[in-house]
């Protein structure tokens, strides 16, 4: 992986890989900010789900109407697949 950062990156990079820093290699940097990133996109993903839930348990209950596991399954993979198209 080749990586292009202006100087100032660099520089707090360079830091950030020295003794004085918390990492002990750019590998080990970059895998840590991979993780960080992934955190945070659960973390959001997770917020509007909760975000999700609450609003569909406060909506009246004449909103509601049954449905088979079969028929939610096949909704949520036609929502699903029409994300992508």
């Amino acid at each position: 992986m080749t990586l292009e950062i202006d100087e100032e990156l660099h520089e707090f990079l360079t830091f950030m890989v020295s003794d004085a820093g918390p990492y002990q290699s750019v590998s080990a940097y970059v895998e840590d900010l991979i993780r960080r990133d992934m955190a945070s996109q659960e973390a959001a993903a997770f917020t509007q789900l909760q975000a999700e839930l609450a609003a569909g348990f406060r909506a009246p209950e004449s909103t509601y109407h049954p449905s088979s596991a079969a028929e939610v399954i096949a909704r949520n993979r036609i929502l699903r697949f029409s994300r992508f198209s």
